[in-house]
């Protein structure tokens, strides 16, 4: 039961953890779109922001999978 409980919390904080990691990317992807790079460049950002993000959602799985304490 606690192996269950721990991959619930691990989830859930995955969950958490990535909505927040959305909010910011996009957050950069309009700043920058504001700064003046045009719609020529978007798609670019996009991919390049995606693959930062798919980075970092795997690094919070390695690292909350390996170091989050059991109960």
């Amino acid at each position: 039961m606690e192996q269950f409980l721990r991959v619930v919390a691990v989830f859930l904080e995955v969950a958490v953890l990535s909505a927040i990691l959305y909010c910011m990317l996009n957050g950069v992807r309009l700043a920058l779109l504001d700064f003046g790079i045009g719609p020529k460049y978007s798609r670019v950002i996009v991919m390049a922001l995606a693959a930062a993000g798919s980075l970092l959602v795997v690094f919070f799985v390695a690292h909350l999978s390996t170091f989050y304490p059991t109960f």
